[in-house]
């Protein structure tokens, strides 16, 4: 996608939050605007433990790779809805462990792209596709990813805190569905996404970042919801938790003092 000297913020309306760019804002990067931080510091005083929450699943998402790449092997990942470039990203981790591992990551927000490009221009086992991650299609038959994913190797497909992004609608068990079906025998599926038992909080936030971010939204969802997305397949233990628990290293990570809502989620082989 070739976009010239055309500045970002001509080809975006950042008066309307992004959910990739909260996120950033809470990770403490610089890649977001006024519009963004107004609405994640609204949604703390309405969910204080969301930066905890945005910390944690951070932490899970550097944890699965590494056990991943270490303990399984795996030298592919495709990363949907990857969302802004932050310290250790998933190729930073599996090369460390494989310098010849390969990572595709997909999104659609402009920032992200070009943010992602600049960051990937010297690394040629990676790329970053632009692609709404519900079409299944228009990734897996990219010839970008083509060039990189070796369908006869086992692939790592991450679904990392973006199922709750899309409404039912959307059908997100029927999403990841579709990119099961893609994968060779012995990959994995990596999911999380929100969730709360208590059904004002799934209510409240939803409909807060639904009217915030103009629509691009779905909801904060139960952890049954979860299990559906990776039925029938064998979850690596501890199965599924609230990220911080899964297979914690250390004990310095932020603690989840409140259940008010939570990345629930896990690893799935096929």
């Amino acid at each position: 996608m070739e976009h010239g000297d055309t500045p970002l913020t001509d080809r975006i309306d950042v008066t309307v939050p992004s959910v990739a760019r909260m996120y950033d804002y809470l990770l403490d990067g610089k890649d977001n605007y006024p519009a963004d931080r107004a609405a994640t510091d609204q949604l703390l005083r309405q969910v204080p433990s969301m930066k905890v929450l945005a910390l944690n699943n951070r932490h899970f998402l550097r944890r699965v790779v590494r056990v991943l790449a270490e303990e399984y092997g795996i030298k592919q990942f495709v990363d949907h809805g990857s969302g802004l470039p932050s310290v250790d990203n998933v190729h930073e981790i599996a090369q460390r462990i494989h310098p010849d591992a390969r990572v595709v990551y997909t999104d659609i927000d402009p920032i992200v792209l070009a943010h992602g490009r600049a960051l990937l221009e010297q690394n040629d086992n990676t790329a970053v596709l632009t692609a709404d991650f519900r079409d299944t299609e228009s990734i897996w038959g990219s010839e970008e990813l083509k060039k990189l994913i070796r369908m006869d190797e086992p692939i790592a497909a991450l679904f990392v805190s973006v199922l709750h992004c899309i409404p039912d609608s959307d059908d997100p068990a029927g999403v990841v569905e579709r990119v099961r079906a893609k994968l060779p025998p012995g990959s994995f599926l990596v999911v999380c996404q929100l969730v709360s038992e208590d059904e004002e909080t799934r209510r409240g936030v939803t409909e807060f970042m639904d009217v915030s971010t103009g629509g691009h939204w779905g909801r904060v969802r139960e952890p049954e919801d979860v299990h559906t997305y990776l039925k029938g397949l064998d979850l690596l233990e501890p199965g599924l938790v609230e990220v911080s628990t899964w297979r914690a290293d250390n004990d310095l990570a932020p603690k989840q003092l409140s259940n008010e809502w939570i990345e629930f989620g896990g690893v799935a082989q096929l």
